[in-house]
């Protein structure tokens, strides 16, 4: 049993089952009782019949029930699901819509459920429910629903070309709605709006024509009270109309709605009331309205129609003219607030399909409003018999009155007794008719006109000796308002000869009487002239007179005539004599005089047939002709039926077929002598009915005699046949007229068929047509429109009912198939071809047995149709829609054709369509043409989106019918028959096939995917396997088909197939076996992959899982191959390229933040550089890169970023193609935008140095080809560049580590750390928050010791973040004095490789009274793959060394920094740079009163005793340092309270007092007396921070009252290693300084309270002091309540650099490795600005200096004594700036490919002695440009790769690399980082090993001209 659930369960019980209504369940077994318990309520479902498909694991319920009920169901469920997004996706218009409709839906479905409704409701309520389905569907996207009465239609069950015609329709429909023939107009009449009158009012509406000046239609009447509102508001038709049967012509501007309001009342407005109660009916107004109007107009607004008077009342009649012609000056508004509510709206269709549509509005009532006469189509059966007469006019004479009478006419009908008609006198529609009718009365008028219209709807059997009788009367003002009857007038309705009163304008006579007058007795006024028309001539008496009045009539009616000619014939028995003129006359007949009595003029003309057909016969053969040729017409075509029930029912000449069948074989017979041929054609053209009334006269006369002259009838019959073969094949040019004689017979003869068969057999007739067609000329032209109707008579043939039997369509097809052959192969008459080939096959699916008609047809039609798909789809498409619209419609139905043929073709078919091709040749053309079609058949654009019912059923033809071609293939074209050309179509085709949109089966909802299967199963699948098996048939010529199979066959992997992607990936293995037996290696295969991959995944194809197949599938796969290594690491690199794209592809999609997505681009890209070596791809990357960073706007990166462009570039003439943005322009000109680009980046981004150095490069190329206008440019873009270093402020940037742990982050995190360069202003807390937005679902480790294996291997995400603190390499600058902070700021931040985080703890046991002498530093130093800042915000670290630093060590670095931040606030102090005093004095304040309670004295205490010393005799020299530092430090207190003394404020006089006090007492406390000798001497060396003399007219550095003393520099001693390589933008030698250098942190740094400028980023002030001897990290800062206690938690959170103590209070101590001897300091503290020097010169001296012992050396200012030398910092240029030697380096991490030039120091190969140094003292200053000393650039790191961009290093020679597409490479020489001024370029300064530069281009005679900047 089926059951479906009818409420939702939960499954709350033991092993209950969780249902949701709707579900189907099937029982298998029942509970019953109590003590058993089932899995779910019996109650919870119901039992409905269905059946079971599939029986088995895939087995589907279909109930029995209404199919629309079912899809009701299914849509209802999918659209559920879909409802819910709208929501979320905020479309909430759409949402409530869908909402209202799904609700209409359930209640239509109730009501179809119950079963209550009858037929004709039913039929009703399904069309409106699959209207509300098309539309859902539409609205969200669905497929569209071939349907056929309301139910869904199986595509297996009909044909194809019939699918595909249900689809059209269903499309059609959809688009463009077939505009509505017929119209209507609504008209709801609401009140008449402050009218103010106090009478009651009666409103008349017609329709007028402006343009003809008449009425449309009779008039709609409407009663109002005296309050202007209708007076029977219960009676619903007496409010409202329907004006009928308006055509679409009179929906133009010129078409009015005219209204007339009549007031019943006094005679005037304004009279007072008085005793007179007789009511005149008066004019009130006029209103208009163009329809037109109401077609742009809402239909469901009401209407204020204005309300008019007319100036005159004589003008009365015309006022609606006047309005419409807009003569103001003849009407007036009936005041301002005076307006007609009514509603009015234009309804479109028949009335019939209204009523259902508009059932309310029938069913309350709504009265009709006709037109005047019949509409444009006359239907059979229509009762109708309407007079219509208006009132027009009339003159009178006064009457022996002073003034002008007040005419008023009463009108009565009167039957042939003189009875008054009752209720056939009505003033229009709406009111019910009178008895009489009361005309306006115009006041003072003798010659009024009123045109008022009646309606008389008098019964036909009262017409005759009926007449209208008009009576005049007075109606005067006085005498109580007493109505004078003064005149009649009368006019009969019909003659004597029984024609009626005829339609126009008659003008009746006034009969004149006494008002006491009787007219009761109208025998007595009958007998009188009643028109002056009819007066005879002797009666002057009466058409003398002045008086007279004019009506005019109209008559419509279906059973009354007005013709005499017609009444003539009718009762030709009566009047035999007018036969001849009677038949000749009838042509001359309006034809709806005709179509009314069409019975019985058909009765007459058989019935003169019968009686003299010799002498009447061909008149009345003409006649009839004449009549069923105006059946045509489409006004009458409804009257077709009218004949044929005629025909069948009352048509009884049983003698007339043979004069029928011998006046038409004479006519047909004198076609071809025929001179004119238009009445032969008009016989043709009835030659439908006039063979019905031969076999129906046959059939008649059979019966009467049994079958009597039955050989007679059909030798006559033949011999018609053979007339008509005759003519048919007289060849005549194509505009002759016995070829348009010929076109019209065969547009008749299809319609005969039917006839035929009622007499003769089926063969017997298609022998007669087969013959018929046949006899055509065979040789017309291509241009004759016989062939176009040749055509269609073939398709009316094959529609019908003689084509549908098997029988005659043996006979037919051969016939049929000719004729399309022939067009279709001349690409002629297409649409006709395909309407016919779809006809046809449309049948052939409902036969059985067809098996003969598919061969003929295959035989003879698929290869033409083949062709003339191909045609057609190659056409160019017309550019009008119309012509559009039939190119795919003609389309779409040849490809029906063609999959309705193939569908139908069977085993034998294809059998006997391969052998019949006689060549190998001719099967390669077949095969290549219907593989090419095939292809057509899968493009998007050949079904509409929604078709995908339509796609399904192609794609199982396709897939049917290529493994039948599959074989076809593998016998003949293998092996020495190989043909290249069908395989590679062959293959093509199969992956398009799979990676069509409409298969892709993972993006359908669960019900739709499951249906497909379960009709279709997976398509793809089936393809993938039948790829495989051709694949591995081919042997040895898999290699034609490596490697362009690669990339599609990889496509065909991507698609996510379990099943597919196993049967796929093993191809890829067997081409690298290929691939390695031809080549011995896969090159080829890898780089098609690779290739391919980055395209495909970046189309969103592909998926982790996909990637683990790949790999693991493949690795097995070469697992016992020879070449498995080699296999391996192609697969490896392959695998990890897919990792970087799914990474990259997930960062990119929308709503990922920047850095994410950044980080993974440069992954991508480094990846692209390093390990594949793809040039186009890497440069693609660079540019996606650079626009991430300038939305970002990360200029400083972005400028880095295109740096490695840059850099690939030379300044040479070769051209370069058009690329991403680039125009077409030679290598010089891109350099030079780029140049330019770059340069506005790093000005943007605040990195002015290092636009500097491309300015000066730039202006070295504009001057070398002497384009002196950029060059000036240029050097003032250089000079802006200047003065921004040194007028604006720079902010620093905070550094953060941050480690990404878990295998949740993407590959390219995952179990990294990396150390990130901060935005501006932001502080750890800040950046923080912003990784964990970006990783919400990251965990914040609250820690910052390594994590273990369980956190990386976790299935999470961890973040670690701390605070770090740059090292700078750049060690001159910052030691240098004079340098200003604002250029010191650059080298602090710029170009740095390490950052370093300091943990303190305590080792042993902690001295409470005094903790410095256990507090050790754990150092921790991270170094990167490549400096920061450059192409990304982070780079990822390298490598972590740990250091310890001992507390005697740590106690040196606190000293030695705050005596450097002493000194550095002096010196600000004396060269007024200070706004004020206070960080001075807080500084001293913060030393000092740390001395005096305990500060140096701790040291003291900890490390100058005995028991210290005696303990540590190797820290004897430290303890010496120590020491030193000490007495340093009281003299530079003592000198700064010098200079404190002279700035400070009156008001902070006594602090400083206290601070001298302190001073003293500290001194004391060391034990200070007096300083020893070398501290006197110089007792404040300003190493850094100081300005330079020439610079400042601060007269001494060193007293405070200004003598000037000799300043002392602290020559920088320690090796420095180059790690820059020629991409590396900071390739400034830095100098390598140890974990505890003391240099390592400036002054500046560690102590400046001062915001302090930075590269390109901002960070947050310092605000407190870190002077601190907390440990803490950032949490002091964030948590400003936090007790003291709790500030050396380190552990405890993220770490920050800026408030650290061990940064402040312990500097690095400085390694004694890393200090040079004193013999070599002259030389090493000193920048070289040499670039000649070779490279083996450079950078030799200390390239082992890292491996040397540490030697101590004194750290004393006063040891070595050199002439003071301040060159500008830009100037100077170290050989450290300059790379060693071209090496390509291959490392992942530094990004660098062979596209870049990179350079790694020949300290790898070569070392000089340690001891290797230049021993002579400073030279002079002079002579420096020309002497460098190797100890300036010892190698940093020998294995380190360099990173891949530089501005430092720009002419490094590089290796050549060919130049694939646009991008060359040329070698390029070493150049410095700083260029030298052009002089120096120019004079050969820039030489190597003594040669010319390369680089530097000859002038030539004439100066190039270059882009603008």
């Amino acid at each position: 049993c089926v059951y479906w659930l009818v409420s939702h369960f939960r499954g709350t019980v033991q092993h209950g089952l969780p249902l949701e209504i709707g579900d189907t369940v099937q029982i298998l077994e029942k509970c019953e009782g109590t003590v058993c318990t089932g899995i779910f309520p019996s109650s919870y479902i119901h039992l409905k019949n269905a059946h079971v498909k599939n029986k088995g694991q895939f087995e589907t319920v279909i109930p029995v029930e209404d199919s629309v009920i079912t899809e009701m169901t299914s849509a209802l469920r999918d659209w559920g699901a879909m409802w819910k997004q709208l929501y979320v996706k905020n479309e909430g218009d759409l949402f409530h819509r869908l909402w209202h409709v799904m609700n209409e839906i359930l209640d239509l479905r109730r009501q179809v459920l119950v079963g209550h409704l009858t037929h004709d409701r039913m039929r009703d309520v399904k069309q409106h429910i699959t209207a509300r389905l098309d539309w859902g569907n539409e609205q969200l996207g669905l497929d569209l629903v071939p349907r056929r009465e309301f139910s869904m239609v199986d595509p297996d069950e009909i044909s194809v070309t019939e699918l595909y015609r249900l689809m059209e329709h269903r499309h059609r429909k959809k688009e463009t709605p077939a505009p509505a023939s017929t119209h209507h107009l609504f008209v709801h009449v609401k009140s008449l709006m402050n009218a103010n009158v106090g009478e009651e009012l009666e409103v008349f509406f017609h329709i007028y024509d402006g343009r003809e000046n008449r009425p449309l239609s009779e008039r709609f009447f409407v009663r109002l009270n005296k309050s202007g509102l209708p007076k029977s508001p219960e009676k619903t038709e007496r409010q409202c109309t329907l004006f009928v049967d308006l055509g679409s012509s009179d929906l133009r501007k010129d078409v009015y709605i005219v209204v007339h309001i009549v007031r019943i009342g006094r005679m005037g407005a304004g009279e007072k009331k008085n005793l007179c109660s007789v009511q005149y009916r008066r004019p009130f107004g006029c209103a208009v309205v163009s329809i037109a109007d109401l077609l742009t107009a809402d239909s469901k607004d009401d209407h204020l129609l204005k309300v008019y008077a007319c100036n005159t009342e004589s003008e009365w009649n015309q006022i609606h003219e006047n309005i419409i012609k807009k003569v103001n000056s003849r009407y007036n508004l009936c005041g301002s607030n005076t307006g007609l509510a009514v509603a009015l709206q234009l309804l479109h269709g028949d009335i019939e399909q209204l009523r259902r549509e508009y059932m309310v509005l029938f069913t309350r009532g709504v009265s009709i409003t006709r037109k005047l006469g019949f509409s444009d189509v006359i239907m059979p059966g229509e009762m109708r018999n309407d007079l219509y007469i208006t009132l027009e006019k009339g003159e009178f004479e006064k009457g022996g009155k002073s003034v002008a009478r007040n005419v008023e006419i009463t009108v009565y009908v009167l039957d042939i007794d003189g009875q008054i008609l009752k209720g056939h006198v009505a003033a229009g529609s709406g009111e019910p008719g009178g008895d009489e009718y009361h005309s306006l009365v115009l006041y003072h008028n003798n010659g009024p006109r009123w045109a008022e219209q009646l309606k008389l709807p008098i019964p036909v059997d009262t017409f005759r000796g009926s007449h209208v009788r008009f009576e005049f009367r007075h109606c005067s003002t006085k005498d109580k308002g007493e109505k004078k009857l003064f005149g009649y007038s009368f006019v009969p309705l019909m003659q004597e000869d029984g024609r009626t009163l005829p339609d126009g304008t008659h003008e009746l006579i006034i009969h004149k009487c006494e008002e006491n007058t009787s007219l009761a007795d109208c025998s007595r006024y009958l007998k009188l002239p009643f028109s002056k028309a009819n007066l005879p001539s002797n009666n002057q008496t009466l058409k003398g007179t002045k008086e007279s009045f004019w009506i005019t009539s109209f008559l419509c009616s279906t059973k009354l005539t007005q013709n005499g000619d017609m009444l003539d014939l009718l009762k030709w028995r009566a009047h035999p004599e007018r036969i001849n003129d009677s038949l000749s006359k009838l042509k001359e007949i309006d034809g709806s005089e005709i179509v009314k009595f069409l019975q019985d003029t058909l009765d007459t003309l058989f019935g003169i047939l019968d009686e003299s057909s010799q002498r009447y016969g061909l008149k009345v053969f003409d006649s009839l002709v004449h009549i069923i040729n105006l059946l045509q017409d489409s006004k009458f075509q409804h009257f077709k039926p009218v004949m044929d029930t005629y025909i069948e029912s009352h048509f009884a000449g049983a003698l007339s077929y043979r004069d029928l069948i011998k006046v038409l074989k004479w006519y047909v017979d004198r076609i071809v002598d025929a001179e004119h041929q238009d009445h032969i054609q008009q016989v043709l053209k009835a030659s439908e009915y006039i063979f019905k009334y031969i076999i129906q006269s046959r059939r008649l006369f059979s019966l009467a005699t049994g079958g009597q002259n039955e050989e007679e009838f059909r030798v006559c019959i033949h011999e018609l046949f053979m007339s008509i073969r005759f003519f048919l094949s007289q060849e005549n040019k194509g505009t002759s007229p016995v070829a348009q004689t010929q076109a019209v017979f065969l547009r008749t003869f299809p319609a005969v068929y039917g006839e035929l068969l009622k007499i003769f057999t089926v063969r017997e007739v298609a022998g007669f047509v087969r013959e018929t067609l046949g006899s055509l000329p065979t040789t017309l032209h291509a241009d004759c429109p016989l062939e176009a109707v040749k055509l269609q008579c073939i398709a009316k043939t094959v529609e019908s009912q003689l084509y549908t039997n098997p029988e005659s369509r043996c006979i037919l097809l051969p016939v049929v198939l000719r004729v399309l052959q022939a067009h279709m192969q001349e690409q002629r008459d297409l649409v006709m071809c395909a309407s016919i080939l779809t006809s046809m096959l449309s049948l052939i699916k409902k036969e059985e047995n067809v098996s003969e008609e598919v061969e003929l047809i295959v035989e003879s039609l698929l290869g033409v149709l083949l062709r003339t798909i191909l045609e057609i789809s190659n056409r160019p498409q017309s550019t009008g829609p119309a012509m559009r619209l039939q190119f795919q419609d003609v389309t779409g139905e040849f490809v029906a054709c063609l999959l309705a043929l193939l569908r139908q073709m069977t085993d034998r078919h294809y059998q006997q369509l391969l052998q019949a091709f006689s060549s190998k040749d001719d099967l390669r053309d077949f095969l290549l043409q219907i593989f090419t079609v095939f292809r057509i058949l899968i493009r998007p654009e050949m079904f509409p989106k929604d078709w995908t019912v339509m796609r399904l059923v192609t794609n199982n033809v396709i897939i049917t019918t290529v493994l039948y071609l599959s074989d076809a293939l593998r016998k003949n074209f293998l092996n020495d028959k190989f043909d290249y050309k069908v395989w590679d179509s062959y293959f093509y085709l199969s992956v398009i096939f799979i990676n069509q949109p409409c298969l892709q089966l993972e993006s359908f909802s669960p019900s739709k995917r499951k249906k497909i299967l379960e009709k279709y199963g997976d398509m793809r699948v089936m393809m993938g396997c039948e790829i495989f098996s051709m694949w591995q048939n081919l042997g040895e010529h898999k290699l034609n088909f490596i490697p362009a199979m690669i990339g599609p066959f990889l496509e065909v992997t991507l698609v996510p197939q379990p099943d597919l992607r196993n049967v796929m990936i093993p191809i890829f293995h067997d081409m690298m076996d290929w691939e390695q037996r031809r080549s011995g290696n896969f090159k080829q295969v890898e780089a098609k992959l690779i290739d391919k991959l980055d395209s495909l995944m970046s189309e969103g194809k592909g998926d982790e899982t996909y990637r683990e197949l790949f790999n693991s599938i493949l690795l097995k796969k070469i697992e016992r191959e020879t070449w498995r290594e080699s296999g391996i690491s192609l697969i490896a690199t392959v695998t990890r390229l897919m990792e970087r794209l799914l990474d990259y592809r997930d960062c990119m999609k929308l709503g990922e933040v920047d850095g994410k997505k950044i980080g993974c681009t440069v992954s991508l890209l480094n990846f692209y550089k390093t390990e594949l070596n793809k040039e186009e791809m890497y440069i693609r990357y660079i540019h996606k890169l650079y626009d991430l960073h300038l939305k970002a706007q990360n200029y400083t990166e972005a400028s880095y970023t295109l740096l490695l462009y840059d850099e690939l570039l030379e300044w040479s003439d070769r051209p370069l193609r058009e690329f991403l943005n680039y125009p077409m322009q030679s290598e010089w000109q891109r350099k030079e935008y780029l140049h330019l680009t770059i340069v506005q980046n790093f000005d943007r981004g605040k990195c002015w140095e290092n636009g500097i150095i491309l300015c000066r490069e730039l202006a070295d190329q504009y001057e070398s080809y002497y384009d002196y206008r950029n060059l000036s440019k240029m050097r003032m873009m250089e000079a802006s560049l200047y003065d921004k270093i040194m007028d604006q402020q720079r902010l620093e940037p905070e550094f953060f580590r941050v480690g990404f742990y878990g295998k949740k982050f993407p590959f390219f995190l995952r179990n990294k750390e990396f150390v990130c360069r901060g935005h501006d202003y932001e502080r750890l807390e800040a950046f923080q928050q912003r990784m964990l937005n970006e990783f919400p679902h990251a965990i914040a480790m609250q820690h910052v010791n390594q994590p273990d294996q369980t956190i990386y291997q976790a299935d999470a995400q961890y973040l670690q973040i701390y605070a770090v603190t740059p090292i700078p390499e750049s060690q001159e600058v910052l030691q240098r004095d004079g340098v200003p902070d604002n250029i010191k700021s650059f080298y602090k931040f710029n170009h740095i490789w390490r950052f370093r985080y300091d943990r303190p703890f305590h080792k042993g046991t902690k001295d409470k009274e005094n903790e410095f002498k256990s507090l050790w530093v754990e150092r921790t130093t991270l170094t990167l793959v490549q400096s920061l800042p450059g192409i990304s915000r982070w780079f990822e670290v390298e490598k972590r060394e740990l250091v310890e630093v001992s507390p005697l060590e740590n106690a040196i670095e606190v000293i030695e920094n705050k005596n450097l931040q002493l000194r550095t606030l002096i010196t600000q102090c004396q060269s007024r740079q200070m706004q004020n005093i206070n960080p001075l004095t807080m500084c001293l304040n913060g030393v000092i009163d740390a001395a005096v309670n305990g500060g140096l004295a701790r040291y003291q205490e900890a490390f100058f005793v005995k028991d210290y010393i005696m303990n540590h005799p190797e820290d004897g020299e430290k303890i010496g340092r120590l020491r030193e530092l000490m007495f340093e430090q009281a003299h530079i207190l003592e000198y700064g309270l010098a200079v404190h003394e002279k700035f400070v404020p009156q008001d902070m006089r006594p602090l400083h007092k206290k601070l001298v006090d302190q001073f003293h007492l500290m001194k004391s406390s060391l034990g200070i007396q007096e300083f020893p000798a070398y501290v006197r001497a110089s007792p404040v060396h300003f190493t850094n921070g100081s300005p330079r003399p020439c610079r400042n007219s601060v007269p001494n550095i060193i007293s405070p009252d200004g003598g000037r003393g000799v300043a002392r520099r602290r020559l920088l001693s320690y090796p420095a290693v180059n790690r820059y390589s020629s991409s590396s933008l900071s390739s400034q030698a830095s100098n390598e300084v140890s974990n505890i250098t003391g240099q390592s942190e400036s002054s500046d740094e560690v102590f400046n309270m001062q915001p302090s400028p930075s590269t390109s980023s901002l960070s947050s002030n310092h605000s407190a002091s870190p002077n601190v001897t907390s440990s803490a990290p950032s949490s002091a800062r964030g948590s400003p309540q936090m007790a003291e206690k709790h500030k050396h938690s380190r552990e405890n959170a993220c770490l920050s650099p800026r408030e650290r103590p061990v940064s402040a209070i312990f500097p690095n101590p400085l390694d004694p490795a890393q200090r040079a001897p004193p013999h070599q300091i002259g030389d090493t503290t000193l920048p070289r600005s040499d670039p000649n020097l070779s490279a083996p010169d450079k950078g030799s001296s200390a390239k082992n200096m890292r491996s040397q012992s540490p030697v101590p050396t004194s750290r004393s200012p006063q040891k070595t004594i050199v002439p003071p030398f301040t060159p500008s910092p830009t100037e100077c240029q170290s050989a450290s700036l300059v790379s060693n030697s071209p090496v390509l380096s291959g490392s992942y991490s530094s990004g660098i490919s062979s596209l870049s030039r990179c350079s790694v120091s020949e300290a790898s190969g070569t070392e000089l002695p340690a001891g290797d140094h230049p021993p002579h003292p400073l030279p002079p200053p002079t002579t420096l440009p020309n002497s460098v000393s190797s100890s300036d650039e010892p190698i940093r790191r020998e294995n380190k790769t360099p990173p891949p961009y530089s501005v430092y290093e720009r002419n490094n020679p590089r290796r050549p690399v060919p130049l694939p597409h646009s991008l060359s490479i040329p070698p390029q020489a070493d150049a410095p980082a700083l260029p030298p001024k052009p002089h120096q370029l120019r004079t050969g300064s820039m030489k190597l090993d003594g040669t010319s530069d390369p680089r530097v281009p000859r002038p030539r005679p004439l100066p190039r001209k270059v882009s603008q900047l």
